[in-house]
């Protein structure tokens, strides 16, 4: 299904549901994954939103199938234009975007850009366990290890068991990875001598902390809308992160509190996650028509 696109001077690859003229006439979800995956962590929510929606997943630089330079800085600002480049490529109408972890630090600078770099017919964002407020975020061992000084050490040392064991942390009480996507996800990583660029990768939590007001600024600054959809069971960014969002950039339009669902609401609970999000576009849409009759 995937593809390959130049985007900003290296091959990035994506996957776009829209091949037929129905399709095309569908709105457009556009899905940003986390670290240190890639669009595969979308598998079990694309056959259940693909009926309603043009789907729309790509591979960040240095991620899965795409291009992975190294030495490369793998700032999220590059993230950001590559995303913003592959949008006006495809030539997507209204679309939402939802991000997951690492995606949404590529959101959250997406807005801040807006108003040098406006982008057109984008309806909402929802973030999915969102990590943006660095000091609400609780990074896991592997993470905060390959983001350290020993983390070109690291990278050597890592396996696919490390990798499900870093996995196995984030989910649910009630929930673990299932092996076919954590194996799926060690074969994405390892492609084109993937594993060499995880450490600068791993930067992005840095980034987190020196972005940090940017971003707060562009998500307060746009009007986009912004929801939530949350696994209140997260180790990493669960129900801890929600109010300190609340209290420093400000109430969502909607919240969404999955129980018992950890950091990958997507593939722990899939349709609960499908049917929150499906609620939440109701709601961006409610709020779109009564602004444009102006109640």
């Amino acid at each position: 299904m995937g593809r390959i696109h130049r985007l900003n001077g290296r091959n990035v690859f994506y996957i776009d549901s829209g091949t037929d003229q129905h399709e095309l006439a569908r709105p457009t979800l556009l899905l940003l994954h986390g670290f240190p995956t890639s669009s595969w962590d979308w598998h079990s929510l694309w056959p259940l939103l693909s009926d309603s929606f043009r789907l729309v997943a790509l591979d960040f630089l240095g991620f899965g199938f795409s291009d992975k330079p190294y030495p490369h800085e793998y700032s999220i600002a590059e993230q950001a234009t590559i995303t913003r480049q592959l949008i006006q490529a495809l030539k997507l109408g209204p679309f939402h975007v939802l991000a997951h972890n690492y995606g949404d630090c590529v959101a959250a600078e997406l807005m801040a850009q807006l108003e040098q770099h406006p982008i057109k017919h984008w309806q909402s964002l929802c973030l999915l366990n969102a990590g943006i407020l660095a000091e609400a975020y609780h990074y896991p061992r592997l993470q905060q290890w390959l983001a350290s000084p020993l983390g070109r050490y690291a990278v050597r040392q890592i396996n696919v068991d490390d990798l499900n064991r870093m996995l196995k942390q984030s989910f649910g009480p009630d929930h673990e990875p299932d092996l076919d996507w954590v194996e799926g996800c060690w074969a994405a990583i390892n492609n084109n001598n993937g594993l060499q660029p995880l450490e600068a990768l791993a930067s992005f939590i840095k980034q987190r902390k020196k972005y940090r007001r940017r971003w707060i600024n562009g998500l307060q600054a746009s009007a986009i809308p912004t929801t939530f959809i949350n696994g209140n069971a997260d180790p990493i960014a669960g129900k801890h992160l929600i109010e300190k969002f609340k209290a420093v950039i400000g109430a969502p339009l909607m919240t969404i509190n999955l129980s018992e669902v950890g950091h990958y609401p997507q593939l722990e609970a899939p349709i609960k996650t499908s049917m929150a999000l499906r609620q939440i576009l109701d709601a961006v849409q409610q709020k779109r028509r009564t602004q444009d009759n102006g109640l």
